[in-house]
């Protein structure tokens, strides 16, 4: 019976040996050709078959939310950092440019998370990640709406879209830091600024 009992589980070590093998792949793949990389090339780096891949991970997308979940511990950290803040409107300030760094982790990266927050299609694996950034962002947001230093009409969703922009307008290398610079100013100034109408 103990026999039985390991080959009963040996599978399942094969597989979550498997599926560590293809994520550490596929961030690698990622990191170095952008989002639209070979996947492929990474089954073939993972020592998988391509069937293997498409069976832990049935799409682009699927992959890439498991890879990001494994980055995401490092925004966690970010986050709890910044709850320490007394400040409301620097805390926003900072969780705007915390998801603007996650967000250029790949070359190509912001465009699946605005299709994905855009489309809001329950079977895009990475609709759930984008909403957990907008609710969390929506919170930020709030206590700045209550501390008086955010526009009432402004919401999370508009914040996470501006930092996905950034994280987008930054990984074209089209622009210096101190342009990015400028523009996050006149984001912030945007936010900030008293909405009389509403």
């Amino acid at each position: 019976m103990n026999v039985e009992g390991q080959q009963g589980r040996r599978p399942r070590a094969d597989v979550q040996r498997n599926r560590a093998a293809l994520l550490e792949a596929a961030q690698h793949h990622f990191l170095r050709f952008g989002v639209g990389a070979s996947l492929e090339a990474v089954a073939k780096e993972a020592g998988v078959g391509p069937g293997t891949l498409y069976r832990h991970f049935p799409t682009r997308e699927a992959l890439l939310a498991a890879v990001l979940q494994t980055r995401s511990e490092e925004l966690m950290a970010r986050r709890a950092d910044i709850a320490q803040l007394g400040d409301a409107s620097e805390a926003l300030r900072q969780w705007l440019r915390a998801m603007e760094e996650y967000f250029s982790a790949f070359s190509g990266l912001p465009e699946p998370l605005m299709t994905a927050a855009r489309a809001q299609k329950p079977d895009n694996p990475l609709t759930l990640p984008c909403d957990l950034l907008i609710g969390t962002t929506d919170e930020y947001v709030r206590a700045a709406q209550l501390a008086g230093h955010a526009r009432a009409s402004v919401t999370g969703y508009d914040l996470f879209l501006a930092a996905v922009s950034v994280a987008w307008i930054k990984g074209t290398d089209a622009t210096d830091e101190a342009s990015l610079d400028r523009l996050r100013a006149l984001i912030e100034s945007g936010y900030r600024e008293r909405d009389n109408q509403a």
